[in-house]
Order: C-alpha cells, then sequence, then structure tokens
C-alpha cells in the first residue's frame, strides 16, 4: 500500500506540472513572442551547469531527425548523476535494475539489456557477463560527455537493437573550443555503517580532466583521469523456496540471510586527440580503459528447513495459504564465511578520419577495438556443528513472518556466536566429490572467466545534393566478435579431512551481527587469508558435474553491414530514410557431456549457421505549427540471441535400458539440454508516433506512443536431436541416435506496445520572478503479450508496466538545489545465479529518492570552487524478488542503506 501511495503521489506532482503546461502552451502570443526573444537571448544570456545541461539535451532531441532522448553534461567531466545508468534511468522509457544498490543495467521500453546496445562515439561495446546486456557502472560518469538514447534507429546507425540503442559520447576538444582543467573529490558514507570488520562503509571519489587546443585550432587534446573507491553495506534475506506442506499450504523451505559489504574500486581513463588541419580533413583519435575490483564480504547462516531433516512443528500459524510463524525442530546450520572478488578490464580504442575530396563529397573511415577480461573468484567457506548432517548439535527455531512479506525473524536456542561449537566441515554432507569421498565439501570456489573482443571498420561515402534531399550517405561496417565463457568451480575440502577443526584463534574477528533477523552473533573470521594460506585441497567438479563444460563456450561473429541512406529537408519537413543489409556468420564452440555414473564424459562440439536480414527505417519530423513537431518512424530492427542461447552445448543422458534393437524417437536412449547456435536473431517490425512542443529555452512537452511486433521470440522447444558420435558409457554402440532435447528455438511471434510523456519545464518560461526553479518529469506505459508455446502470455524479462520519473531543481547565483524519484512497477529481473548462469524471478515496486545541494563560487579568490552534498537511496528502498507471484514469498530482501557523499570541484 506504501508503494501505491508513492506511485499515486508521483503521478500527482506529473499531474501538477502537465496541467501547468496545459496552462502556459494555450497563450500561443506568449509563446510565441517567447520563441521569437530567444534568438537574441541565448546570446545574451549564459547558462551553466544542470539547466545548461537541460538547454543543450532538448537542443539535441529537437534537432535529431530520429526520436530520441538526450542527456547532457551540465559541465566538463561532470553529468547530473552519480552514474550514467542513473541519468539514464530518468528518461521517459528507461528502468534500471539495481546491483549492490547501484544502477547497473537498463531496460528501454520494456526490453531486457540484452536487447539494448550500447555504444561508445557510435561503436560498438563489450560486455561483461555472459551475454550482451553492458554493465553501465563500468563507465565513470567523470570521463563521459553526455548519452543519445536512439529509440527509432536510422539506416547509419550501426548496432541498432530492439529496445533501443545507447549512444555515450567523449568530449570533442576542438569543438569546446577552449583551455579547462576541471578537478574534483568526494567523501563517500554509507550509513549502515560497518557490517563486516574488513570491508569499511567509507569512500572517495576523485577525478581530474584537462582540455586544450593549439594557437590556430587546428590540434585539440583532452583527457580524464576518475578513480573511485566507493562502499555498499547490505542486509540481505534469501530464501530457498517455499515447497508446499501440505495441498493447501506452503512453508518456508528453508533460507540464506547475510551480512554483505563491498568496496568497489574502480580506475578511469579516457584521451582524445583531434586533428583539423584544414576544412578537408578531421582526424580522430580517442581511448578508453578501465579497471575495476569489486571485492565483498559475505557473512550469514544457511537455514536448512523444510528442505532438509529438520521439521516443523505442530502448532504453527497460518494465513492465505502460508505458514506466518512456528518452529522447527533438528536445524543444523551451514555458517559461512564467504568472499567475493571479481576483477574487470575494458580498453576501447578509435580513430575517425573524414576527407572532403571536394564541395559536395566527403569520405570517411572509422576503426575500432575494444576487448575486455572478467575474472571471479566466488569464495564459499563453511562452518558446522558436525561433519555429514545429523552429526553436530541443532537448533530448535522458532520464526515469524512479516504480515506484508519481507525479512523473516528467529528466535534461536543455540550460540551461533561460540566459535567452539561451529568448527570448519561439511555440515550438510553436500558432496562426494564424484563418489571417491564422503562429506568432502568444507567450502567451494566458482572461477568463472569472461573474455570478448570486438572490433571493426566501417567505411562511408556522403554525397551533398540540391533541393529537398540534401545529402545521401553510402557505407559499410564489418565487425568479428569473440567472445568466451569458461566456468571452473571447485570443491574445497580441508586439508585436516576427516577431522573438523576448530577455526585459529588468530584468523577469528569479533563475531558479526545478524541482528536483522534475530540472530545476535555468528562467528566471523580472516576466511580470505585462511584460504589463501593452502589449507583446502581443491578438486574440480567438472569431474563428476557436466553442466560445468556445457555452460563453457566461446562464440564468433562476423557481421557485415552494407547501408544507403536519405537525408532529407524543406524547412518544416525533415528526417531520413534507408536500408540496412545485414549478413551475419556465427559459430559456436561448446561441449556435449554426461555423467553416466563412472564420471564425466564430454565431446567438443562445434556449429554455426549464416544468413542474411534487410533492415529498411523511415524517420519523419514535421513542424505542424511553431515550434511544435509531429514525428513517426518505422523500421524492421533485429536483436541477435543471448550468447548463452547460442551456446551449442549438450547436457545429455544415455539410458542402456532403451538401447534395444528398434529403438525409435518415442523410446530413444538419448536424451538432454540443448543449446542452438544455429538461432536466428529476434526480427521486429515497429511503429513509433510522437508530438513534441517546445515552448521557450529548455522547455518542452512530448508524447508518443510506440508498437513493436515481434516476428519470433526464442525459448525452449522440445525437438529432434542427433547424437551421433557422442561418448556413450563403457562405449556403447547406440542402436538409435536421434533423441528428443528441450533446446533453444525461433518460436511464436508477439507483440510490445506502449505510450510515453515527458515535461521539461524552467519556470522562468511563464514569470521571470521563477527564474532558476524548474521541473522534469516522464511517464511511461508498457505491456507486451508473447507466448510461448501456451496460450497464456509470459512476462517479458525487463518489462515494467509503469515507470515515472521527476525532478525538481533550483540553480541561480550559483546555489544548486536537486531531489529527483524514479519509479518503477514489478517487473521480471534476471539475477547472476551459479557461474552467472540467469535466474528470473519478479522483482517489487519500488521508488527510489536521491537528492543534492551545492554552491558555487562565481567571482573572487574561490572562483570556479564548487562545494556539493549528496545522498542516494534517501528512503532506504529496498531490492525485493518474490515467488509465486506472492509478496510475501520473498526470495530476496536487499537493505542497501542510504549513501552520503560530500565533495568539491574546481575548474580553471
Amino acid at each position: 500500500m506504501a508503494l501505491r501511495t508513492r506511485f499515486a503521489g508521483g503521478l500527482g506532482v506529473s499531474a501538477i506540472a502537465l496541467a501547468i503546461s496545459a496552462v502556459v502552451m494555450p497563450s500561443t502570443a506568449f509563446a510565441q513572442d517567447q520563441a521569437a526573444g530567444d534568438a537574441n537571448a541565448d546570446d545574451a544570456i549564459v547558462v551553466t551547469g544542470f539547466r545548461a545541461s537541460i538547454d543543450s539535451s532538448a537542443a539535441q532531441k529537437k534537432s535529431n531527425s530520429s526520436i530520441v532522448e538526450v542527456v547532457s553534461s551540465e559541465d566538463l567531466g561532470k553529468l547530473p548523476d552519480l552514474s550514467i545508468a542513473e541519468s539514464l534511468s530518468r528518461l521517459p522509457g528507461l528502468a534500471t535494475q539495481r546491483l549492490d544498490g547501484r544502477a547497473n543495467v537498463v531496460s528501454i521500453r520494456g526490453l531486457a539489456p540484452d536487447f539494448t546496445t550500447t555504444l561508445l562515439n557510435g561503436r560498438e561495446q563489450v560486455s561483461a557477463g555472459n551475454n550482451r546486456g553492458v554493465e553501465l557502472d563500468q563507465y565513470p560518469t567523470e570521463l563521459l560527455n553526455g548519452a543519445v538514447v536512439y529509440k527509432t534507429p536510422d539506416a547509419k546507425l550501426i548496432g541498432q537493437a530492439l529496445g533501443g540503442t545507447i549512444d555515450m559520447k567523449t568530449i570533442r576538444p576542438i569543438a569546446y573550443g577552449k583551455q579547462q582543467i576541471v578537478v574534483g573529490a568526494r567523501a563517500e558514507l554509507n550509513d549502515l555503517g560497518k557490517l563486516n570488520p574488513d570491508i569499511s562503509n567509507k569512500g572517495y571519489r576523485a577525478n581530474i580532466f584537462y582540455v586544450d587546443q593549439n594557437a590556430d585550432g587546428t590540434i585539440g587534446w583532452a583527457f580524464g583521469y576518475a578513480r573511485m573507491q566507493s562502499p555498499t553495506q547490505e542486509e540481505r534475506w534469501n530464501a530457498w523456496g517455499y515447497p508446499d506442506l501440505n495441498s493447501t499450504t506452503k512453508v518456508i523451505g528453508g533460507a540464506k540471510p547475510y551480512v554483505k559489504s563491498n568496496e568497489l574500486k574502480r580506475d578511469g581513463l579516457m584521451g582524445v586527440l583531434e586533428f583539423q588541419p584544414n576544412d578537408r580533413v578531421h582526424t580522430t583519435f580517442d581511448g578508453y580503459w578501465s579497471k575495476f575490483n569489486d571485492e565483498q564480504r559475505l557473512r550469514g547462516i544457511e537455514l536448512p528447513l523444510q528442505w532438509s531433516a529438520a521439521s516443523l512443528q505442530s502448532g504453527y500459524t497460518t494465513s492465505g495459504g502460508l505458514v506466518t510463524s512456528g518452529r522447527f525442530n533438528g536445524v543444523e546450520a551451514v555458517m559461512r564465511n564467504d568472499i567475493v572478488n571479481r576483477n574487470a578490464e575494458i580498453w576501447a580504442v578509435g580513430n575517425n578520419t573524414s576527407f572532403k575530396a571536394n564541395d559536395t563529397l566527403t569520405l570517411e573511415l572509422d576503426l575500432s577495438y575494444s576487448r575486455l577480461k572478467k575474472t571471479e573468484e566466488n569464495l564459499e567457506i563453511y562452518l558446522g556443528t558436525g561433519r555429514g548432517g545429523g552429526v553436530g548439535a541443532t537448533d530448535s527455531l522458532g520464526f515469524t513472518m512479516p504480515a506484508e512479506g519481507g525479512v523473516i525473524s528467529f528466535k534461536p536456542t543455540i550460540n551461533y556466536a561460540d566459535p567452539t561449537l561451529f568448527t570448519i566441515t561439511d555440515p550438510q554432507g553436500w558432496n562426494s566429490c564424484g563418489g571417491t569421498v564422503p562429506n568432502c565439501q568444507d567450502g567451494f570456489v566458482n572461477r568463472p572467466t569472461v573474455k570478448d573482443r570486438l572490433q571493426s571498420i566501417r567505411l562511408q561515402a556522403i554525397q551533398a545534393l540540391d533541393g529537398f534531399v540534401e545529402n545521401i550517405t553510402v557505407g559499410a561496417n564489418y565487425s568479428d566478435r569473440r567472445k568466451q565463457l569458461i566456468d571452473e568451480g571447485y570443491v574445497l575440502t580441508n586439508k585436516s579431512y576427516p577431522a573438523s577443526p576448530a577455526v585459529p584463534a588468530s584468523y577469528l574477528y569479533q563475531p558479526v551481527s545478524l541482528g536483522f533477523i534475530g540472530i545476535p552473533g555468528m562467528v566471523s573470521f580472516d576466511a580470505w587469508r585462511y584460504y589463501n594460506e593452502g589449507n583446502y585441497k581443491l578438486t574440480s567438479e567438472a569431474l563428476w558435474t557436466p553442466s560445468r563444460l556445457t555452460n563453457s563456450f566461446t562464440v564468433r561473429e562476423k557481421v557485415l553491414t552494407g547501408y544507403v541512406q536519405a537525408n532529407f529537408n524543406d524547412g518544416a519537413l525533415r528526417g531520413n530514410a534507408g536500408v540496412q543489409v545485414v549478413h551475419t556468420n556465427q559459430q559456436a564452440d561448446g561441449f556435449a557431456a554426461s555423467n553416466p555414473g563412472s564420471g564425466t564424459i564430454s565431446k567438443a562440439i562445434t556449429d554455426g549457421t549464416k544468413y542474411t536480414d534487410f533492415l529498411p527505417s523511415l524517420n519523419v519530423s514535421y513542424e505542424v505549427a511553431p515550434q511544435t513537431l509531429l514525428r513517426f518512424g518505422a523500421a524492421r530492427m533485429l536483436a541477435r540471441a543471448r550468447m548463452d542461447q547460442l551456446n551449442p552445448g549438450v547436457g545429455y543422458g544415455f539410458n542402456a535400458a532403451n538401447n534395444v534393437a528398434g529403438a525409435s524417437i518415442t523410446r530413444s536412449p538419448w536424451s538432454g539440454s540443448v543449446g542452438n547456435a544455429k538461432l536466428r536473431p529476434l526480427m521486429a517490425d515497429t511503429l513509433d508516433l510522437a508530438v513534441e512542443k517546445y515552448f521557450g529555452r529548455g522547455a518542452y512537452v512530448s508524447v508518443g506512443g510506440f508498437y513493436k511486433h515481434l516476428e519470433n521470440w526464442i525459448y525452449r522447444q522440445d525437438s529432434t536431436f542427433d547424437f551421433t558420435g557422442t561418448p556413450t558409457p563403457g562405449n556403447v554402440t547406440p542402436t538409435f541416435n536421434q533423441g528428443i532435447v528441450s533446446q533453444w528455438q525461433n518460436g511464436k511471434s508477439g507483440k510490445v506496445y506502449g505510450f510515453e510523456g515527458s515535461l521539461s519545464l524552467p519556470f522562468s518560461t511563464f514569470s521571470s520572478t521563477l527564474d532558476g526553479f524548474g521541473f522534469l518529469a516522464s511517464a511511461s506505459y508498457t505491456d507486451s503479450r508473447v507466448t510461448e508455446g501456451g496460450a497464456a502470455p509470459i512476462n517479458m524479462p525487463g518489462l515494467s508496466k509503469w515507470v515515472v520519473n521527476s525532478t525538481a531543481y533550483y540553480e541561480k547565483n550559483g546555489f544548486q538545489v536537486r531531489a529527483s524519484a524514479r519509479y518503477r512497477s514489478d517487473f521480471l529481473a534476471e539475477v547472476s545465479g551459479l557461474s552467472l548462469v540467469r535466474d528470473k524471478v519478479m522483482a517489487a515496486s519500488e521508488v527510489v529518492f536521491d537528492a543534492q545541494i551545492g554552491y558555487t563560487f562565481k567571482e573572487g579568490m574561490l572562483k570556479g570552487l564548487g562545494v556539493l552534498l549528496q545522498g542516494s537511496n534517501l528512503t532506504n528502498e529496498p531490492f525485493m524478488t518474490y515467488y509465486n507471484n506472492d509478496k510475501r514469498q520473498v526470495r530476496d530482501y536487499q537493505n542497501y542503506g542510504r549513501n552520503v557523499m560530500l565533495g568539491i570541484t574546481y575548474k580553471y
């Protein structure tokens, strides 16, 4: 109910602002006078800071022939939010998913991040996940000059996607036209405190940016460096699920609550060298480098309940088909002291050279190369009261569930902070190391590695014309991408096995509090040091678990795109029309693997396909009245299949009992789950219609709608697979080589549609006494109907039906105050599971509030010095996912706390 109230409040504010604009816009004489006066006023009035970014964004939105949204830097190296992802999340039709409390990936128009392409200076970027969605928090905002989001493509746009295309921009020093040096530093604090003893709740950010040109303005250069050490703290409740207690009632299956502390260290470096010796030659070299380490400490207790030997006692209470309080006897806990280390490094370099062959013909060459390597070490270290399950002391554990859902509170009967009770062991007997060593899993380490490399070359010619068609562009782009995931995991067995040693006293910390779930303390120790000092034997899980091989893959895509585009303009009517011809050669390597009971057997496999697609596009903008634009867009678009879907890996079984003479497809010895390197892209025909009214400097209102007809959708279907040559147990000769498998296939069609509205309203538009005050708002509604073989439509990943954003601001005479809120309704979230495998789970609606206040000295000896106080997640909004469309059945409840930053900047 609270979320509904806040959502209604957000809509109410937007409605008030829209009502104000409705009053303003009918005053035609005033609006036209204001617009007429802008031509002269623009030369006299200098606006800086956030208001300048609004003006720039509005101007770019208005002048673009496609339907776009724009984020502009409010000053050199200073975007208006803490991250580019947060800036993008305020645009109409865009929504972010949070990771560790920060905006991470972006959905556009209800389509998940894998259906969105991210560019840097017009060039497609590699990604750190095992698919295509780019994690935008890898890009320091201090090094970016803005971003354009293309909701409708044009034929020249390489990397267009079903949802939209994000093109991040770095500065162009010759166009900037002056020397500038900016330095900044900010201290950061998380208000949850230091939840773990070895990760601080304090951090900082620092940056320097320098841009300059030679005296002739023919050479320009810029570089920027940004350093961040950002803390996050998290109280996290995680449930194993809610199995059936009986035919009418469900009960908590188990829990994994913990306190988590992160320290994200990121270094970013950007450089640009621009050369324009005359009006015929223009060349730009730009480079970007980012390296980050995400270090995490997680301490908590896994509590096996219904899905274990524990038993629910009589006298429990139920409500609405769910057990809401009771007691489990025989609970044997698994205490966790876990470590996560993620390291990633990105390189992206490019060169663009244009040559004006004559007065009407321009030739252009663009070269780019980017690569990424990401390694993870997800370390689990277990403590328990005995080895193997049912051996040590157990708990009689009471529990109470909040009426509205959320974190369950426990009442333990044993002391979880006692290091003599909890020792290093395998409490549940989770693993036998392939059947050779019983109860051997004293810990586990996952080590996935992602490598991504993308290189491209682009050639185009632009011929200027006289008349309605201004110019025609003809070009081609060739790209070569190779992405690899190596999935490795190892069982950790203490070298004292089969003994269960105590944690050495020299490794112990003070007990960590789990008070947020009712457990006052748990054993805490330096597990990272203990692991690195060689106290464990590592055994590869791939020896008996085929999925380690079948999850691993290498995908290579060679794409040749030819295009032609005509730009037209007769004053009131302008736009572009064109077509892309896209030829793709895709190939993937993987493994067919199985464990018949004697260990993993496998075979390397390679598969792929070639195909060609035609993608026409049209964008039209018509000025139906002064400063009023009617826009129309139509296009055919594609989104390539996810990388893990293109993985040809085969996890299979061979049933020797069915390997008989006369075996058939209905009684085959073979079965399995299969990828598909022959998948074709998702194709869609799209329509857009929008009306934009501009009525003053930085002021506009826009409404529009879109419709996307999805020609196909990729989902798992039963199909026939040829297992010829696949290893069998004991090298048995198969009598039949075909089997029914679950395989990714191109399937049924569907649709995605919605409406969007946005408002930018500087209050000076209708009263000079309100100069400096303003309001931004946007709202979007998106729905879909996509089926996967059944009659009922599915929930599309990343689709929130409602997304609402609003920002109120004041900026004048050096002062600035800004407060923002963003709301997104429930959506199907994609979260990283074991070894980067995707888990899909419903996420609850959320409202996130941010604010900042600052002052910049405009004169005197402190001129150029700015002081800024920022706060994010001010209402401490949790991120919550849940099961079975019942928000009481919480899967994850993540409480991040508030982050506060205090900083200074100096501009010379």
